[in-house]
């Protein structure tokens, strides 16, 4: 079975830790101390984590995020590199990858390009597949609420439509690239927008699509 959750978690509890805790991120209002929180309290805080989700529950996800970055930043990496505690559902393989591969990968970036010299990393074609496959799978779920057509495109051809209709929007990227276009990182994304110009402006106001 693969690990690239395992892989990504632990690269992201580097570059964690290289950055610093007053580093800036790819999230909008988050440095790295409040992103290192963040992941902490998904994995170990499941009745604050519902505040991903619900918006009733908001506060006291809030709440307890500013607990977690009050701790030592160095206890918070120590976390994300040990993991889910043991009786944590993200401790089954198979559950970690299909929840952790994607939010790990994501918030890994989120770190690097939020620095002035970061680089494109080179992806193995068996993790672009593997990104890509997520991505298929979330298409019509990513299509709530876009206000245009929205066709995503590999530079080999293959393509997932996330919303039917016109004008259409194509984006075009390696499939690392268009998951970060699809969570919200446009201006940080190596893609190819192409379509009607209204419609491309309005795609790129969207803070993610509707996942």
């Amino acid at each position: 079975m693969s690990t690239f959750a395992k892989r990504e978690r632990l690269l992201l509890a580097d570059l964690l830790e290289t950055a610093g805790p007053d580093a800036p991120t790819l999230c909008e209002g988050w440095r790295t101390r409040d992103l290192a929180a963040h992941v902490v309290v998904r994995e170990r805080r499941p009745d604050a984590a519902g505040g991903l989700l619900i918006k009733q529950l908001a506060p006291r996800l809030e709440k307890v995020m500013e607990e977690f970055a009050a701790k030592p930043y160095e206890e918070l990496i120590q976390l994300i590199r040990t993991g889910p505690p043991r009786f944590s559902p993200f401790q089954l393989k198979q559950i970690d990858e299909m929840s952790n591969t994607v939010e790990f990968y994501v918030h890994t970036e989120d770190v690097r390009r939020a620095q002035p010299d970061w680089s494109t990393r080179e992806l193995d074609p068996v993790f672009q597949d593997a990104l890509w496959s997520r991505l298929e799978r979330q298409a019509r779920l990513m299509g709530r609420g876009i206000p245009t057509g929205l066709v995503l495109r590999r530079p080999d051809g293959q393509t997932a439509v996330v919303q039917r209709g016109t004008p259409v929007v194509t984006v075009t990227g390696e499939p690392s690239e268009l998951l970060l276009f699809s969570y919200g990182r446009q201006n940080a994304a190596k893609v190819a927008v192409d379509g009607d110009e209204d419609a491309v402006a309005k795609l790129q106001e969207l803070r993610q699509l509707g996942i």
